[in-house]
């Protein structure tokens, strides 16, 4: 069934570039390069797609939809589903790898015969950015494909998931979205489509092939599924909107074959919409109430995944589709660079107003919150208190990362290195300080349901396995999280990291990740209220502080005192009238950094303070608690050996 999917979807595919061929050789104004690549290419592409997600569906099902042995190794669903997932990608390996040459024919325009030669194809493919991404993919995938035929155990499932994500990522940074204006938006939006919609696709097809092969627990990994898949269907609907809007103009869905291809996209999406729908209520009702009965749950899943193929090779050819001329035809420097433009220097106002909201950071930021308040309503349901204090800190670190990202701040900060190290140093510093404070992890612990007879292992066992891996000690230890969390500063800007990626959209995503996951893991050592796999001495933690302060006021002190430019170039290119002292700028940028260090240790030093404070009088009520229960026998032991050696003093003066 699965190898039908793959093909429908490359024959949808196939015949959609078929038919938009014309259009494209005008368009780029190419001879045609022949049968071969005109429709081999968009079936590779599409069969390939298909092949990817249901890799990503595998993992995802034998991680957190199936439950492991109790001793981690994974049983027999998990372990059928590991090895579909492992040969999917290894599919996915060979069909992006296929990907380069038909890739490097369609754009030359000459027969795909002519760049079989392997040495020719390397030089070749380092000059086009869509051949370079599928070869980058085609060596993720193959890593992922390594790595899944070794895996026995459920603790690596979680990295082999990432890892079939990641494999997207580099298709995700190139085509119509990465170019052009509001091409910010275009990158962040496509990410957040690609991600939803194959956890969404793949979680179905793994699904399915699960129920026909008659695999245990189906009925709770249908249950997961439907979850999973109506926060995917939510993702996909707007991301793909913001997408779509982007390249057209509402008129030219209607006159515009471009158009034609979104509008039965978006027809196949409410069409899955329905089907979803009718699987929660019937399908995974009918399993619930007898987990025998996957004939209802087989049938609808099986049209689902027939439009799913159907839907995937209309993405392909709607890739494939020449996009309406952009309403502004005459983007300006900045524009082309960053993807919007910039009013003019930034001022007070324009930092607290002037706004535009980052897809990736603002949403996870509201996201984050809304989980956040959705735990505490429970515990609170539960007649269970939760501090005000660590809520107002995680709701607060939530506003200064949305803040951060999206506001006139995060508007600015591409565009000019002292903007971009005010937001890194808030990223990695304040906003890491305020969310270690809110103690999610704790919240997490408490609100969600332990595994028991009825409940199987979920969310809170999978969020324990992780605190206690190997994994978790090694990044925890002291000398590691120091070393990334300074580290980063270093290697990022003098190490020549930040010339190469500071033109690139994606690599500015990248950044402000390292920045916010670098600092979490830094300050939840040092004062975090979760419980961590490491417990430290004050003393230790203290010394992690005072020892990344000189670093921090070192690294600060060479930015001001350097006068060649990061990112000369690309800062040149931006033809900013207002923005021409780059040099200044950059010393402006170091004397942030500079200073930045001296505000989260005022707040570290009082977390500090406070944990101590409670700590002495829990453990004050504590000793309290036992003389209580034990009549003071410890108070009454050491009066009696004072008093034996008072005696013992006066019977050898009396002789």
């Amino acid at each position: 069934m699965l190898s039908v999917v793959a093909l429908l979807a490359g024959t949808v595919a196939a015949g959609i570039g078929a038919l938009s061929l014309a259009d494209a050789l005008t368009a780029t104004g190419l001879p045609d390069p022949g049968p071969v690549t005109t429709l081999g290419l968009p079936f590779v592409r599409a069969a390939g797609e298909i092949a990817a997600v249901i890799a990503v569906g595998s993992f995802l099902l034998a991680t957190f939809f199936v439950p492991p042995q109790d001793t981690g190794v994974l049983d027999v669903a998990g372990y059928r589903a590991l090895r579909l997932g492992t040969v999917a990608s290894g599919v996915w390996t060979v069909c992006a790898a296929l990907m380069v040459p038909l890739t490097i024919s369609d754009v030359s325009g000459q027969p795909l015969q002519d760049h079989l030669n392997p040495v020719q194809l390397w030089s070749v493919t380092s000059l086009v950015d869509i051949a370079s991404a599928w070869r980058w993919t085609a060596f993720l995938a193959l890593l992922v494909t390594v790595a899944g035929a070794a895996v026995l155990r459920w603790g690596w499932l979680p990295f082999l998931l990432a890892g079939s994500l990641i494999t997207l990522v580099p298709l995700g940074l190139t085509g119509h979205s990465s170019a052009g204006g509001a091409h910010d938006l275009g990158v962040n939006s496509l990410m957040i489509h690609l991600v939803a919609g194959a956890l969404w696709a793949g979680g179905l097809l793994a699904l399915l092939a699960h129920a026909m092969r008659g695999g245990e627990h189906a009925d709770l990994a249908a249950r997961r599924f439907s979850a999973v898949a109506l926060w995917c269907f939510v993702a996909m609907a707007a991301s793909g909107i913001i997408n779509a809007f982007i390249r057209i103009r509402f008129s030219d869905l209607f006159t515009t074959e471009y158009g034609a291809l979104i509008v039965t996209k978006v027809i196949a999406l409410s069409v899955l919409a329905v089907l979803g729908w009718r699987q929660r209520r019937s399908a995974v009702a009918a399993l619930q109430a007898d987990p025998d009965n996957r004939r209802p749950l087989i049938r609808l899943a099986t049209i689902e995944a027939l439009v799913f193929g159907a839907t995937f090779g209309v993405a392909v050819g709607l890739g494939r589709t020449p996009p309406p001329p952009p309403a502004n035809g005459n983007p300006s420097p900045t524009e082309v660079a960053i993807g919007y433009d910039l009013a003019g220097p930034p001022t007070v106002a324009r930092i607290l107003f002037d706004w535009r909201f980052d897809l990736i950071f603002g949403t996870a930021a509201i996201v984050l919150a809304a989980v956040y308040v959705a735990g505490v309503i429970r515990l609170h349901r539960r007649g269970d208190p939760w501090p005000a204090g660590r809520s107002a800190a995680w709701l607060l670190g939530c506003a200064l990362l949305l803040f951060t990202t999206s506001s006139g701040l995060g508007r600015y900060m591409p565009a000019m290195f002292s903007v971009h190290m005010t937001a890194h140093m808030l990223l990695s510093m304040l906003v890491p300080i305020l969310l270690v404070l809110g103690a999610p992890v704790t919240l997490a612990l408490r609100a969600l349901p332990a595994a028991g007879r009825d409940n199987p292992p979920g969310p809170r066992e999978w969020l324990l396995v992780g605190l206690h891996s190997h994994w978790s000690r090694f990044f925890t230890h002291p000398v590691v999280a120091t070393i990334m969390f300074v580290a980063g500063f270093y290697a990022l800007y003098f190490g020549g990291i930040f010339d190469a990626a500071v033109s690139h959209h994606g690599a500015h995503v990248l950044m402000n990740l390292h920045f916010l996951m670098s600092g979490y893991l830094f300050y939840w050592v040092v004062i975090g209220v979760d419980p961590a796999p490491r417990q430290l001495l004050p003393v230790a933690k203290i010394g992690m502080v005072f020892a990344t302060l000189p670093l921090h006021a070192f690294f600060g002190v060479v930015l001001m005192g350097m006068n060649q430019v990061l990112g000369e170039s690309f800062y040149r290119s931006l033809k900013l009238s207002w923005h021409t002292d780059l040099v200044g700028d950059q010393h402006l940028g170091g004397s942030i950094a500079w200073a930045a260090g001296e505000v989260p240790l005022v707040v570290v030093m009082i977390a500090l303070l406070v944990q101590w404070s409670r700590s002495d009088r829990r453990t004050a009520k504590r000793m309290d608690r036992a003389a209580e229960r034990d009549h003071d026998a410890d108070l009454s032991a050491y009066n009696a050996m004072l008093a034996e050696l008072a005696r013992r003093d006066t019977d050898g003066a009396n002789h």
